[in-house]
């Protein structure tokens, strides 16, 4: 048969020899990539007849490539079950397997082909298990340089609490802490205002976090522990020189190591006279001027204070600055004492005992009933701090499982100190009242004002939850009014609607 040039025959055999050149190319591609992996390869059919290997697996074997192919699996590899893989069709993969003294990581991989196996893969991932011991060696080195380098970030940039370790969800301090979201995204001064223990430095701390500034530092100055005569330097720093005793280099203030960040000044109120003076001129220009240096030094920072006191009588006492006041009181968060949310006390007390069982590793399963009445009957001048304090005193006392009325500290279990807000002392069964009506008030505010979703949000029966509305005046006379921002006709509405 002549075959024309040009003709179907002639196109026909050359797209053929083109596709075998192809096929000739992907099958070198093949063997280039299977002869310089690192990883031990190996291809048998499913009789355990080697059809490939790599010079790495040939190495690793010390035999040449020609001696392997065509042979049965078990004659070149000791330990194999490439031949069991080829029969069963299930993979194994990171099993250990001894080969000439070594124990190595090895995976078998069956190779299927319209439903038919076809193959089984090899592959060495670890020549020696040493090797892996050492790769994970060298991990764990690796993770704890990089969580000491996280932990000494941590400890530069200051800042350790967000707004979830603020606990408690009653009205007064979610209002609070919905201000302080939004103000935190600013660069507006803040005044934190509140007795000791109530979390300011926690609001301060979480305001720098969820700032755009959370990626510089946080430092904190604690103005009634810094004597007067070191204030200055404590604050602006000095140069080398500056006075007798200055460090050979100098040392940078308060204000130069929070540049860029947030600088907290805790207890503003105990801040001298001179000092208010000099503060506000860095606030008003924002530069400040170390001891003995030639030029002020200018300083991105932003400033939250905080204080105990209240500021105002000190500036009718002349013992606060009028023009500093008005430069720190821009935004002011009034953080409620805990005895005017004694609903927030359960949360606490769970909190908290979970972080001393952390800390001290001594079980505890929680409060016993009496126990926690106990609690709700106190007063807590000093707040949260105080009530840490408490139950670790009893956490160290207590004999069982839980914290019982006589493991808790005998002026507590007796009522001293028990007083409300305005001095008047609170019985149990007032307190216990308030809780209860806090408790139902935000129920059904949050159901918006069905009694049925409130009671199955507190998990009493619709009957119950009537009666109580009922026991404590709510439908009469609005009483959680003060809880809530609603007024006293928008909460009796909601009361009131079935």
């Amino acid at each position: 048969m002549r075959i024309r040039r040009g003709g179907w025959v002639h196109r026909l055999l050359g797209a053929l020899a083109a596709r075998a050149h192809e096929s000739e190319k992907d099958r070198d591609m093949l063997e280039e990539a299977l002869g310089h992996a690192y990883e031990g390869l190996i291809i048998t059919d499913p009789g355990g007849r080697i059809l490939k290997a790599n010079q790495a697996y040939a190495d690793f074997l010390g035999l040449r490539l020609d001696e392997m192919i065509g042979r049965h699996v078990t004659e070149v590899v000791e330990n194999t079950r490439m031949h069991v893989v080829g029969r069963t069709g299930v993979a194994e993969i990171a099993h250990v397997q001894r080969i000439r003294g070594h124990e190595m990581i090895c995976s078998r991989i069956p190779i299927s082909e319209g439903g038919k196996l076809v193959a089984v893969v090899g592959k060495i991932i670890f020549q020696d298990i040493d090797d892996l011991f050492a790769m994970t060696s060298r991990f764990r080195s690796l993770k704890k340089e990089l969580d000491f380098y996280k932990t000494e970030l941590d400890r530069q940039l200051g800042a350790r609490y967000s707004f979830d370790s603020i606990v408690g969800r009653s009205e007064q301090l979610e209002r609070i802490k919905d201000l302080a979201r939004k103000v935190a995204r600013s660069e507006t001064t803040v005044l934190l205002v509140g007795e000791s223990g109530t979390g300011k430095e926690l609001f301060a701390h979480a305001i720098h976090v969820e700032s755009g500034r959370t990626l510089r530092p946080f430092i904190k100055v604690n103005c009634a522990a810094i004597p007067a005569e070191l204030f200055e330097s404590e604050l602006f720093g000095y140069r080398e020189g500056a006075f007798t005793g200055a460090r050979t280099k100098g040392k940078k203030g308060k204000f130069e190591l929070a540049h860029q960040g947030t600088l907290f000044l805790d207890e503003i109120s105990e801040l001298p006279l001179t000092m208010q003076a000099k503060l506000l001129r860095v606030l008003q220009e924002r530069e400040v001027e170390p001891i003995g240096a030639e030029r002020p030094v200018p300083i991105d920072v932003r400033i939250v204070a905080a204080t105990n006191r209240r500021l105002e009588p000190l500036l009718e006492q002349g013992a606060f600055r009028h023009d500093l006041y008005y430069r720190l009181n821009v935004v002011k968060l009034d953080i409620p004492p805990l005895r005017e949310r004694p609903g927030d006390l359960p949360l606490l007390v769970e909190r908290i005992l979970r972080q001393l069982e952390r800390e001290t590793g001594i079980p505890v399963e929680g409060v016993a009933p009496e126990a926690e009445a106990a609690l709700l009957a106190h007063g807590w001048p000093g707040n949260v701090r105080e009530l840490r304090n408490v139950l670790e005193q009893a956490l160290y006392v207590k004999t069982g499982h839980v914290i019982t009325r006589a493991d808790l500290p005998h002026p507590l279990v007796a009522g001293e100190g028990g007083l409300a807000a305005g001095g008047a002392r609170k019985t149990l069964k007032e307190l216990l009242r308030q809780t209860e009506q806090e408790l139902l008030a935000r129920a059904l505010r949050e159901a918006g004002g069905d009694r049925a979703a409130a009671a199955s949000r507190l998990g009493i029966s619709k009957s119950s939850i009537y009666a109580k509305i009922g026991q404590l005046g709510l439908a009469r006379d609005g009483a959680a009014s003060s809880i809530l921002p609603e007024s006293n006709s928008e909460f009796q509405e909601l009361t009131h609607r079935r």
